[in-house]
């Protein structure tokens, strides 16, 4: 503390909201930051666990969450997911690319 005033130890990148997407956001005020479904706080990985138990994705949307996911925000999650593993030619990537976090 210098001058009576405190300095923040975390980037002011984390304090903002990230659009990850259409369907997709980042922001820290939901979930501590976890991507989330918009106006939800139904968090991406919660519904990525429901297709990689084999839930259909009508059910993911209809049932499971009462029709606060729509089938084309599970496709969007999933891409993201996809792009943050693999290039453009299916291959393992070194790291996830912050690019393909915001395609």
């Amino acid at each position: 503390m210098k001058n009576g005033k405190h300095r923040s130890r975390t980037s002011s990148r984390a304090t903002e909201r990230i659009e990850l997407g259409r369907y997709i956001v980042a922001d820290p005020a939901i979930c501590h930051g976890k991507p989330t479904f918009k106006g939800t706080r139904i968090m991406v990985w919660q519904v990525l666990d429901d297709v990689a138990d084999g839930r259909s994705w009508d059910f993911i949307c209809r049932t499971r969450w009462g029709g606060r996911v729509s089938l084309a925000g599970i496709t969007e999650a999933v891409r993201l997911s996809r792009q943050a593993w693999l290039d453009e030619h299916g291959r393992l990537q070194r790291r996830p690319s912050a690019t393909a976090l915001s395609a």
